[in-house]
């Protein structure tokens, strides 16, 4: 129980020195870079959606923006059980969001090349949460 208290607190005290240097822990994530740039490709895609099909661009802006989001409350977290279910929830927007661009390439609102992009950038992304996860288990 001694062992577990000294190792938190020293995962507290390293955590607090890297926050003031200047770099929030969820900047040094790929992860969260690559949710960044996958917000940036769905707001593109929401761009070129036709009237009428608001129901996907809100669906795929709340997904696509909850990626990056859990990714940083996650990374924010010192529980290891909260910051796995962040992490869980960022996964799952991801998978949500390729759901969306399916339906999207289904319907022909979205061309292949954005749909190919997208995908490639969701599979990283699921892929980099699914070894965190792992990794903290």
């Amino acid at each position: 129980m001694l062992g577990f208290t000294i190792w938190r607190l020293k995962e507290m005290i390293g955590t607090l020195a890297k926050e003031r240097s200047g770099v929030f822990d969820h900047e040094k994530l790929d992860a969260y870079h690559i949710a960044i740039e996958f917000v940036i490709l769905s707001d593109v895609v929401i761009e070129h959606l036709p009237r009428g099909r608001g129901y996907l661009s809100d669906q795929l802006q709340r997904a696509a923006l909850s990626i990056p989001l859990n990714i940083a409350e996650g990374a924010g977290e010192y529980a290891i059980d909260e910051k796995m279910r962040f992490y869980r929830m960022a996964k799952r927007s991801g998978t949500e969001c390729a759901g969306i661009l399916e339906v999207c390439r289904k319907l022909q609102l979205l061309d292949e090349q954005r749909y190919a992009k997208g995908r490639e950038l969701l599979i990283r992304i699921v892929s980099i949460l699914t070894k965190m996860a792992q990794r903290n288990n």
